[in-house]
């Protein structure tokens, strides 16, 4: 293992207090060595049973050419990197955030690659800039009042009780920025919840303790099939984070409108993807929906976000963003791969509804 000092010369680290940040540094390069040696890994391979696709990966957003939507994004991981760096920390870029799945030691969002979630990205960076200029602010007044109040600089207090100019100006401004943080939450949300005109629609069915998934019949699919964790080892062997990758992936083209439709069939789950930025409950007996759109090629994960019983850390969800070309030829293969599991039964979605049939 090198010496500490070789560490503090190969960082650039040559301070008195080399020493206190050299873990963080050590600890972090452990977390890119371990993300790299997995991106090294074989392409897309498969589990026993699984059809094989060739399938592109997810590429780093930080590599040239592969984040073309959330520019605000990078922009705003690139200023946590320099903050930190101010302070005399050498972070690599790995863990600050990733396309598709959560990295040791990250910080910060997983990238957008949908426009809801750059929505999400660049609302929750501008509260960040108002809640740290209010909270100086108050960090300031209270210095003034312990600097210029105490009982040595002001022996004599004022006895002043009232002051209507204050008074109105402390009820104003709050409101004032309430309504100002009011009007993009409201446009946030509405966008999220209003549904565009679908190119695809597919059900999502939330199961103790595994999801399934149905692919309508009159958008070339007519077959579904159930979506069960990988185990650690398969999940190695697939070059896949454990505990997130599956054995039977949703596959989605890219530049596509898809809403998802969502439901439970037995307790009450959640279907989550933090890089699209949807979350939906699936509630028995009542059909939600949600939607989004990327033209970003990738495979992108969640989980279940509601206790929905002992295995509920162990239901991940998997999405593969592929060309359209890549999504037509899938789709032939999960035909003849799924077949037996629609039988004669014809797979349909629901309209716009708020029960299920």
């Amino acid at each position: 293992m090198p010496s500490l000092a070789s560490l503090c010369r190969t960082k650039n680290l040559n301070r008195p207090d080399c020493a206190s940040d050299l873990f963080v540094v050590f600890a972090l390069d452990q977390a890119r060595e371990v993300y790299v040696s997995a991106s090294s890994a074989a392409p897309f391979s498969t589990s026993p049973g699984r059809t094989p696709h060739s399938f592109p990966e997810t590429r780093r957003a930080d590599e040239p050419g592969q984040f073309r939507a959330g520019d605000s994004q990078v922009t705003i991981r690139n200023w946590n990197r320099s903050a930190l760096a101010a302070l005399g920390l050498s972070i690599p870029g790995h863990a600050f955030a990733a396309a598709g799945h959560p990295e040791p030691y990250q910080i910060g969002f997983q990238d957008a690659v949908s426009p809801v979630a750059e929505f999400v990205h660049d609302f929750h960076t501008a509260l960040v800039w108002i809640i740290s200029i209010i909270t100086l602010f108050v960090l300031a007044l209270l210095v003034t009042v312990v600097v210029k109040f105490n009982e040595k600089a002001n022996p004599v207090p004022s006895r002043t009780t009232h002051h209507t100019g204050l008074e109105i100006a402390w009820t104003i401004i709050p409101v004032l920025i309430l309504v100002g943080i009011a009007i993009p939450s409201f446009r946030l949300l509405k966008y999220q919840i209003e549904l565009p005109k679908a190119d695809i629609t597919i059900k999502a069915i939330g199961n103790q303790w595994y999801w399934s998934y149905e692919y309508p019949q009159d958008q070339g699919g007519g077959f579904k099939f159930d979506s069960y964790m990988l185990t650690r080892e398969d999940a190695a062997k697939a070059g896949q984070p454990a505990l997130l990758a599956v054995d039977n992936e949703v596959v989605l083209p890219a530049g596509k409108t898809v809403v998802i439709q969502v439901v439970g069939a037995d307790v009450i789950h959640s279907f989550s993807v933090p890089s699209l930025a949807f979350r939906m409950d699936a509630i028995p007996g009542r059909l939600n929906q949600t939607w989004f759109k990327t033209d970003r090629e990738g495979i992108y994960y969640g989980q279940c976000s509601r206790l929905c019983g002992q295995n509920h850390a162990f239901m991940p969800i998997a999405i593969r963003v592929v060309s359209p070309e890549k999504y037509q030829a899938w789709l032939g293969e999960a035909k003849k791969k799924f077949a037996s599991n629609g039988g004669d039964e014809t797979v349909k979605v629901a309209a716009r509804s708020t029960t299920v049939e």
